[in-house]
This record gives structure tokens, sequence and C-alpha cells, in this order.
């Protein structure tokens, strides 16, 4: 027969469990830019190498547990999360890419605070949008990305209140380097 002296304190012991606010927990932001185009320019799909770097994603995704992606209006970002949102169920949302860059950034770095905090989220930006909104969510102002880079993934762990670490790493096939890029270091 179980004592009521061992029932008393496991009782208590979870009342305070739950009524005790858990603490707050990290923001984790995958930011990427939109896989290789068909073109150099226009609202353009997605090459056959773009369409494996976005199914590169999926795996990433699913193992970080992103259950928010976030995209521009323009296909190839929209594309390069397609596979992710499909295989994870989740509707992605668009943040159009109007105006000032660091204006769209702060507009990211907004919704992801508000909507997604304590959350993994994936968003997908382009080589001019990616170094702001990184720093819009916290982290170091990064440098230009070349336009023929498409492999770059920053991890950006914002904790809640409100510093933020950036991992950079490398995903899916890696990128040719070029005579462009090659210059830009």
């Amino acid at each position: 027969m179980i004592s009521l002296k061992l029932i008393a304190p496991l009782a208590l012991a979870s009342l305070v469990a739950f009524a005790t606010p858990r603490p707050a927990t990290d923001t984790v932001v995958l930011v990427v830019r939109h896989a290789e185009k068909t073109g150099p320019s226009g609202d353009v799909p997605l090459s056959a190498a773009g369409e494996a770097r976005a199914k590169a994603l999926v795996s990433i995704a699913r193992e970080a547990g992103v259950s928010a992606i976030i995209t521009t209006q323009f296909q190839r970002t929209r594309l390069t999360a397609a596979p992710s949102a499909q295989a994870l169920g989740i509707t992605g949302e668009v943040i159009e890419a109007r105006g000032a860059v660091p204006d769209h950034a702060r507009a990211i770095a907004d919704a992801v605070r508000s909507r997604f905090a304590g959350r993994t989220v994936v968003v997908v930006g382009h080589s001019n949008t990616v170094p702001a909104i990184v720093a819009a969510l916290g982290g170091p102002k990064l440098p230009d990305i070349c336009d023929d880079l498409y492999d770059d993934i920053f991890t950006v762990i914002v904790s809640p209140e409100g510093t933020a670490r950036v991992v950079h790493a490398k995903y899916g096939a890696p990128s040719p380097v070029t005579n462009a890029c090659g210059a830009m270091k």
C-alpha cells in the first residue's frame, strides 16, 4: 500500500513543477539564400541544381525541428522552401521584399520575435538580404554574399534576452569558386 507520506511530496512537487514558469527557449533561425536559379534576373524559377539544393534543405529542416518558414514573394525563395514545407506540413509565410533591405530584414526579425519565439524557423532570402537578416536578428554584420554562392546556411540562435550567436555552415553541393567570388574575399 502506498503511504500518504510518499504521495503528498510527489503531488506537491508535481504542482510546483507545473506552476513554476518554465525558462524561455531559444529561437533558432536557419537563414539561407534561395537556391540556384535559371536566369540572372527577374522572378525566375530554380535550376536543376537549385532543385537539388532545395531537397538538401529538407533533411536539415527536419533534423532541426523547423516549425515555421518565411520566404519572400519571389518564386526562387518559395521554391527553395517548398520541399521542406511539404515534408514538414508547414504553410510558409511570405514577407514581401519591398523597399529598403534594412526595412525588410527588420520585418523578418520582428515576425520571428513576435510570432515564432522559442521555435525553429527557416528564412529564405537573397544575396543582398541574408546578411541584413542575420544582423537584424542580433548577429554580426556579415560581408556581402557573392552572387555565385548558394551553399551558405547561417544558424542564428537568439536567446530569450535577445542576444544572438551565429553558426555559419554549408549545405548541399558546394558552390563553385568563381573569379567574381574570389575577388570578394
